[in-house]
């Protein structure tokens, strides 16, 4: 109501040239962001180019050591919540209205990927607030979406930028984006990209015609390790907590408390718990396409049936673990229902699975796991009695 319309189909409810650059209506500024999220900025530099009176930061396609340091730190979960650039538009080498629109998500380690992929090329990046989160995981949240798209494409006027009306969508975006909805909204034409950001240069050399390869859905070996690390931090101190239950609790026995015991068979139930967190979080994205069944839960729960093969009569018998088959029956329980459910972390990190295909398999995976932990934990302390 009182809204003018663009004339080129963009719904944004202002003429052009009324946008802010960057971010719509009521978005934090810069400062305020980084204030607010201590979010990384790119390496702009004070290079930039001048579009409609503008100025448009270009950023370099070379990643310094402080972009390497930040992904390393973001793997290990440090500040991985916070590792993002500025939604909006920027520059890459010497852009011109021809130049091809690349979008991105606003996590910076996709970012990074995109920018240090397109040595060379000149082009445009659009970058949606995705919240910090990754183009794959974004689309599944709905936050790299039709309606981010298109907000995005209005608040940085792309209209005025480029002559052509055409953007380029990462394929793992597409489940996020409805192409038609974002041409009626915004006049501007989807074409999806490549999965990966190292077949862009190709990509776009084919005059935007993607191979059966760039379309292929990979999940290699150093793939899947490369969730392993944020999985080890972020587990890591629920597992300490259980870790230091078990070594108190291990000290019960029927003529009392005993230190003693809590030292010698706290000490290897501790271990031995630590042993299981740590293969499900390892051993299951590393073996995860030889392991039996489809559900990430039952892949992990093999990672703790075949551990229990491999300690069964050493490990779990030492330094008295396991002083009773009471207590052997409650680890037969609690190992693989650890591993089971950590091996379900890397659902939103695979290939394997979809967000249906996900929510259901937790609503049958995580009762039977949590049945089979509580269990496992009864037998395991009754054990200490008998």
């Amino acid at each position: 109501m009182g809204q003018t319309r663009r004339t080129d189909g963009c719904c944004c409810g202002r003429t052009p040239g009324t946008r802010p650059l960057f971010g719509a209506a009521g978005d934090p500024t810069p400062a305020e962001r980084d204030t607010e999220s201590r979010q990384e900025g790119p390496h702009d530099g004070p290079e930039s180019v001048t579009v409609s009176g503008r100025e448009i930061p270009r950023v370099d396609t070379a990643l310094t050591r402080a972009d390497r340091t930040g992904a390393w730190k973001a793997r290990w979960g440090i500040g991985r919540m916070h590792y993002g650039v500025e939604s909006g538009l920027y520059a890459v080498g010497r852009p011109t209205p021809d130049s091809p629109v690349l979008v991105s998500a606003n996590y910076k380690m996709s970012f990074d990927r995109l920018r240090s992929a397109i040595e060379g090329i000149d082009a445009w990046i659009l970058v949606l607030d995705t919240k910090g989160i990754n183009v794959w995981c974004a689309a599944g949240k709905g936050t790299f979406g039709t309606d981010e798209l298109v907000r995005r494409i209005c608040a940085v006027s792309l209209a005025d930028a480029v002559s052509h009306r055409t953007v380029i969508v990462p394929q793992l975006g597409a489940p996020g984006v409805s192409a038609h909805e974002v041409r009626k909204r915004s006049g501007f034409r989807v074409v999806y990209g490549p999965v990966r950001a190292g077949d862009v240069p190709a990509f776009l050399e084919a005059g935007m015609e993607a191979t059966p390869s760039m379309r292929r859905v990979e999940f290699p070996l150093r793939d899947r390790l490369a969730v392993v690390p944020v999985e080890l931090v972020l587990g890591a101190k629920y597992a300490l907590v259980i870790m230091v239950a078990l070594f108190v609790l291990a000290g019960l026995g029927p003529d009392g408390y005993s230190l003693g015991r809590a030292t010698a068979s706290g000490t290897a139930s501790a271990l031995l718990f630590l042993a299981a967190f740590v293969a499900g979080t390892v051993l299951t994205p590393a073996l995860l396409p030889w392991l039996p069944g489809r559900a990430l839960s039952l892949k992990g729960a093999w990672i703790g049936i075949v551990m229990l093969f491999a300690l069964g009569g050493c490990v779990m018998s030492a330094q008295g673990a396991v002083p009773g088959g009471v207590s052997a029956a409650g680890w037969c329980l609690l190992i693989p229902a650890m591993t089971s459910f950590v091996g379900m972390n890397f659902t939103g990190a695979t290939t394997y699975t979809s967000l249906s295909g996900v929510r259901r398999e937790m609503r049958l995976a995580v009762p039977i796991q949590a049945v089979a932990a509580v269990l496992g934990a009864v037998l395991w302390l009754i054990g200490r009695f008998v």
